[in-house]
């Protein structure tokens, strides 16, 4: 599934908008996120990464892959996850928690209570309470999805720590902004919040211009 808005519109409006942006935007270049395809994939994926740096979340998301025969460029049916016993699965180094969000979220797919058409059609709030019923998903994996899934343009995910930093680092502030201030910052972001939360994904791997702030990073800490 394509972007729902044009990159390039959006990196235009966000250099007028906001002359600090445009200097990271300058730092890093293009806006090149490519939406996947899939609520279950995406949901899924969300769940594996939920509450750990981007390695750790690889590795084990890599390993029950496998423990189900397949991998992350096909990965695995509906159905699944609840066919293979879960000793093999909390091998691979899924804690028991998680092992109940992913067979949650197989179930709901494996019996058509949710499917993969449910949701583009529906607007972003809508897609964050169909998505919440999988247990173990709440709005932070509900935005993740919006924004790397669905492609929505204007998603501003106020509780991911990678953005928090982002917007730390790129606007000098001492302290990691609480979501008001996260909200007024990219206020004029909108209707493309979606890019500007990517450059502050992307201001964590970069130094910035002339700022002299954010050392090298290594961005997929925070990878949603």
């Amino acid at each position: 599934m394509p972007l729902t808005y044009d990159p390039a519109a959006a990196v235009s409006h966000l250099r007028t908008a906001d002359a600090v942006l445009a200097g990271v935007i300058e730092a890093i270049g293009p806006l090149t996120m490519d939406p996947r395809d899939g609520a279950f994939r995406s949901l899924g994926r969300a769940i594996f990464f939920q509450q750990l740096a981007g390695p750790a979340a690889r590795a084990i998301m890599g390993r029950t892959l496998a423990a189900l025969g397949t991998d992350e460029e096909r990965w695995y049916a509906p159905g699944q996850v609840l066919k293979t016993p879960e000793d093999a699965l909390r091998a691979a180094g899924l804690s028991r928690q998680k092992l109940g969000y992913l067979q949650d979220l197989d179930d709901k797919f494996a019996s058509g209570e949710l499917s993969d058409d449910d949701f583009p059609h529906l607007d972003d709030e809508e897609v964050i309470a169909k998505a919440s019923s999988v247990k173990g998903i709440g709005r932070w994996t509900a935005e993740m999805y919006l924004i790397f899934s669905l492609g929505r343009p204007d998603v501003l995910p106020v509780d991911d720590l990678g953005v928090r930093r982002g917007m730390q680092i790129t606007y000098g502030l001492t302290d990691l902004p609480k979501p008001d201030e996260m909200r007024r910052i990219a206020e004029p972001w909108q209707p493309y919040r979606s890019a500007g939360t990517w450059y502050m994904w992307r201001a964590l791997g970069v130094d910035l211009p002339e700022q002299g702030r954010g050392k090298k990073r290594d961005e997929s800490e925070f990878e949603p």
